[in-house]
This record gives structure tokens, C-alpha cells and sequence, in this order.
């Protein structure tokens, strides 16, 4: 990036931040000690937000683009017609076609996954939706509607969205609170504020915590979320991982547990956008409290558990995209345990999305960019 566009980009957030008060102390992000030892290459444009990406093999990246089309980018080259038989996707403000996650047997049935702010339901308005489909000849066929989020609001932010398998083929997705904080986070009767649990077919397993409980939606798996928009998969132990925004400063890291509350919004290290207190709690007997917290807010976006020998310094490390401050953050791990951040190719761009290549290879989408390799310099 140019030097005045990342000098510029500093000065706003120095002037942001000297003007708030936050409820914990603010954590500056060190520089990584390896950030000099990579850098971004560019793939492709033409994909305003790159909401989500997956590869389907070695040559073809699936990419979601919120304002409602789907893109695939092939050898590294994006295809000039989008792909067919996309979902009718309501894109306004933080709602359109979102995450995208395959079948963790998509080489035998290829089954595509898509989460989208969707029309579906009796209620006036629009939640977030999961479908799957396959794809032929650059058209979705075979498309099933999966679930649709109870009840719909006019309200056009906080979808959350992100889509994650884990080893046992079972189906995470998130639902932020809808802007509707009040209402849906602790209630167990809605959809929203939850990260939800689903078979691949989209029936519901019995096992869920609430599978038995006449009065909460059987497919929350836990509750008491904001708008979680990153989700990972640990590699070693299985179990899903989560980030989500919090309002002015108190992003979390959360690992998920069934049947958990995480406090939303009874407990916070976030205040109002105004400066007034959300609630005098950070903790309160009986709610997860984070794993890891941002103070001032990151806006956190994509999430990955680096595994791959190409980047041997960040091995076993955790990364995700701050649209707030233009970089790439990444966590260090002892075990479960967060022990520190850095910041990763400052002044990039607001990083949307991350994905792995079959081969290792770290690829970033970012708003209004375009999608990016990571490279050895």
C-alpha cells in the first residue's frame, strides 16, 4: 500500500480512539516478528466483498460476493460470468450472499453450502438462511433449503454467518443477534444471537443440548452472541472456534461449548458507540467468559488455524482479518490457551475472508482489492 493511504489509515484511528473512553484498558497490536519474511501477491480482482471462499480443488476458488453474485476464480484468473442459481439474497447494508463451506465429502457428492440474508419465513423481513446445492456447468442445481432463521427482522446487520464442519460431519453456523440485543441473544425460543448445530442434510441431531427442550430451538448449540463472524475448526482436537464483533471495543475469541451461554449482551468489555455503559458485567456466574478479548474493537472477519509447512513461523497460530485496522491478526496459541497478537501486513485492506489452498497456501479476500496469496518475499 502507499505510504499516505497507511499514514492516513493510522491518523484516523489515533483520532478514533483519543476520543472514547473503553471499558478495559487498550491493547496496542506488536508488529510480528516475521512480518518482514512474506507479502501479499494478487490473484485476481473484480470481487467487491469477497464475503467468503472455498476451494473445490487445486484450480477452482469459489467466492461469494456479498451484493449477491457467486465468482469462481480459475488458475488464478476470475471468470467473467458469475455462476447461475443463486439464492434471492436481500443485499443491503451487512446482508447479501455470505459464507460458502463444502461437504466434507464434496469429492463423492459435491454438495455446496451458502448462508445468505434470505426471505424465507412467515415474517415480514429477512434472517439468515442455509442452503446447499451442487454445481454444473456453471449453475447451481439441486438446491435445498436447509434452514431458515426465525423470527425475520427488517433490520439489515448483525446475519453473523459463517459456515464450519467438523470432524464428525456435523454443521456449525453462526446467527449474529439482529440488531436486537434485548430480545434474541438469551432466548432460547430464537434464532438469532446463537451458533447453531444441523446435520449435513439439515435434520437436527439429537444430540444437541437443547435437542429435548420444548421451549429453545433444537438446533442451538450455544448462545449469547453478538455477531460472530469467524469460525475455525481446531485441527487437532476438532472442536469449533469462534470470534465475534463486540459494539465499541470487547471482540471475543471464544471456544464453543454445547449448551454455553456467552453473556451477550448481560456481560460485555464493549460499551455503546456513544460512549454509555452496555452493563457494569464482564463476568457473571454461569456464562463462558473469552477466550481472548480486543479492546478496541478489531472488527474481526475470516478466521484460519495456520497447519501448513509454508509458513513455519505461524505454524499451529491463528489468523484473522481486522477490517477495522486494515491487517492481518495473528493469534498465538499454548495448547488452548491465547498467549499473545501481532499484526500482519499492515495497511492491506479491510480482510474479508481467509482460505487454505489444497497445497497450504494462505489466500486473503479483501473489500474492495481483490483476493491475494501469501508469499514468501
Amino acid at each position: 500500500m502507499k505510504k499516505c493511504i497507511y499514514t492516513s489509515l493510522v491518523a484516523s484511528i489515533i483520532s478514533f480512539t483519543s476520543l472514547h473512553t473503553f471499558a478495559q484498558p487498550e491493547q496496542p497490536i506488536p508488529v510480528a516478528a516475521s512480518a518482514d519474511k512474506y507479502e501479499l501477491e494478487l490473484v485476481a480482482k473484480g470481487v467487491q466483498i469477497p464475503w467468503g471462499m472455498v476451494w473445490l480443488n487445486k484450480q477452482d476458488l469459489l467466492v461469494t460476493n456479498r451484493a449477491g453474485d457467486l465468482r469462481l476464480i480459475r488458475d488464478g484468473k476470475l471468470l467473467e460470468k458469475a455462476i447461475k442459481g443463486v439464492p434471492k439474497v436481500h443485499a443491503e447494508r451487512q446482508g447479501g450472499l455470505l459464507d460458502v463451506e463444502l461437504d466434507p465429502n464434496f469429492k463423492d457428492n459435491g454438495w455446496i453450502y451458502f448462508s445468505y440474508s434470505g426471505y424465507e419465513g412467515d415474517d415480514e423481513g429477512y434472517n439468515t438462511s442455509i442452503m446447499r446445492a451442487r454445481l454444473k456447468d456453471m449453475t447451481l442445481i439441486d438446491q435445498q433449503l436447509l434452514f431458515d432463521g426465525s423470527p425475520n427482522t427488517t433490520k439489515t446487520f448483525h446475519y453473523g454467518s459463517r459456515l464450519e464442519f467438523d470432524k464428525d460431519g456435523y454443521l456449525y453456523f453462526s446467527i449474529g443477534d439482529r440488531g436486537n440485543r434485548d430480545v434474541h441473544p438469551q432466548n432460547l425460543e430464537h434464532d438469532a444471537g446463537k451458533i447453531h448445530r444441523i446435520n449435513a442434510d439439515g435434520t437436527i441431531p439429537k444430540s444437541n443440548p437443547f435437542y429435548n427442550d420444548e421451549n429453545a430451538r433444537k438446533s442451538i448449540y450455544s448462545y449469547g452472541h453478538r455477531n460472530p463472524q469467524g469460525m475455525a475448526m481446531h485441527p487437532k482436537t476438532g472442536v469449533i472456534w469462534s470470534h465475534e464483533h463486540g459494539p465499541q471495543g470487547g471482540d471475543e475469541v471464544n471456544i464453543i461449548k454445547p449448551g454455553s451461554n456467552y453473556g451477550w449482551p448481560v456481560v460485555t468489555f464493549g460499551i455503546n458507540y456513544n460512549g454509555s455503559k452496555i452493563t457494569d458485567e464482564t463476568t457473571r456466574e454461569g456464562m463462558q467468559k473469552p477466550d481472548w478479548v480486543w479492546v478496541p474493537s478489531i472488527a474481526p472477519s475470516g478466521m484460519a488455524f495456520i497447519s501448513s509447512d509454508k509458513y513455519p513461523q505461524w505454524k499451529g497460530n491463528i489468523v484473522v482479518g481486522s477490517m477495522k485496522f486494515a491487517h492481518l491478526v495473528m493469534l498465538e496459541l499454548d495448547g488452548n490457551n491465547i498467549i499473545g497478537h501481532s499484526k500482519l501486513f499492515e495497511g492491506a485492506g479491510r480482510v474479508r475472508s481467509i482460505a487454505t489452498h489444497p497445497n497450504g497456501d494462505l489466500y486473503l479476500g479483501i473489500d474492495g482489492m481483490g483476493i491475494y496469496r501469501v508469499v514468501p518475499k
